[in-house]
């Protein structure tokens, strides 16, 4: 089959060429930039009916080695082609040769001539002036640098006690193996009472507008924690010799070793795709055993309290003498799986929309 020309109708701006082929139902398109000249073949309805069609055009001056833009739909009757300018002004013509190509005419739907593409430019330029004017004038926050800082070392004292903790677990787990996990409480405690105690801050946070971080989540996810470490483990003996107590501690500092560096890198605008990818990710599994683990350490933790009468309720003789902290538990524990839905649904929704946000800047 012989390949015929194509009419080609051409405009162009200080930046950007711009080329209308009027070719139909183009496909097999096959356009490439070579030294300053373009090739076009494409199978399609053109002039002279269904063909291959072609062309071969020399540009007056350098442009970009690649194309900013091709656009077709079968719909339309023409493949639309943007090429951009090497520098940035008004060419006298499109072609080396002085001769204008018989296929090739002006796009007069696109056309300008220089003064007009100067008007187009002024007025960009201006919206560009008055743009940056609005901005200045909005009154930025004077303590934003402060809230940062405050942020950034609050993040970085919590990343470096879970990672003490984290370390020193999975040190004595090598050197020990089994048997640390009976006295994981004796040596981490006083480091993770300083954490959890330090955490009550990530609720206080959302309350005076530094983090943009739910109340509800926060609140939900610290006084969970702090119910197990300081009225589960803390308050009964029984309960810190238990390998629970390994399993619960290595579950939270595995969470949060990733967690908190993200937040520290967040405060100084800055994102690394792996830690991102972790914090966001790692979670889905070690939340929920995290949670089974609690419930463990609060079930065995029942029969204790029965049996010591820690935090009983004093009753009227004619009652009985106390009731059992145990009952106070079970509650907690129905509590503590709804509180599971709660903080998995809000995570996912974090995690889906900081994915899609990264997927609309990399398009």
């Amino acid at each position: 089959m012989q390949t015929l020309t194509p009419h080609v109708y051409w405009a162009q701006r200080h930046g950007d060429i711009y080329l209308r082929v009027e070719l139909s139902d183009a496909k097999n398109l096959d356009i490439s930039l070579q030294e300053n000249t373009l090739h076009f073949k494409a199978q399609g309805r053109g002039a002279n009916g269904d063909n291959d069609y072609g062309f071969c055009l020399d540009f007056l001056e350098p442009v970009q080695p690649k194309i900013a833009q091709v656009s077709h739909k079968s719909t339309q009757r023409q493949v639309n082609i943007k090429i951009l300018k090497k520098e940035e002004h008004w060419w006298s013509r499109l072609t080396l040769q002085e001769k204008k190509p018989l296929f090739l005419a002006p796009d007069f739907d696109r056309w300008q001539d220089e003064s007009d593409a100067e008007k187009e430019l002024q007025a960009k330029e201006e919206q560009r002036i008055n743009k940056i004017s609005v901005e200045s004038r909005v009154r930025r926050d004077p303590y934003l640098g402060l809230k940062k800082g405050y942020l950034f070392m609050y993040n970085l004292v919590q990343f470096l006690g879970f990672s003490w903790i984290f370390v020193n677990m999975t040190v004595r787990l090598f050197i020990l193996g089994q048997d640390s996990f009976y006295d994981t409480f004796h040596t981490t405690a006083d480091m993770m009472y300083f954490c959890q105690m330090m955490a009550v801050i990530e609720v206080i946070n959302p309350l005076l507008g530094l983090v943009k971080t739910g109340f509800f989540p926060a609140m939900l996810q610290v006084t969970g924690r702090n119910v197990i470490l300081f009225v589960i483990f803390g308050s009964l003996e029984q309960m810190q010799n238990k390998s629970v107590v390994f399993f619960v501690f290595y579950l939270w500092s595995t969470i949060e070793i990733f967690r908190y560096p993200f937040y520290m890198l967040a405060c100084i605008d800055t994102e690394w795709k792996l830690l991102t990818w972790l914090r966001y990710t790692i979670w889905i599994p070690l939340y929920p055993m995290g949670v089974i683990a609690e419930a463990v350490a609060v079930i065995q933790s029942m029969p204790v309290f029965d049996e010591t009468r820690v935090y009983s309720l004093p009753l009227p003789k004619a009652l009985g003498q106390s009731l059992s902290f145990s009952y106070t538990l079970h509650v907690y524990l129905l509590i503590m799986f709804l509180g599971l839905f709660v903080n998995f649904r809000h995570l996912y929704k974090q995690r889906k929309r900081r994915f899609r946000s990264r997927k609309r800047k990399a398009n």
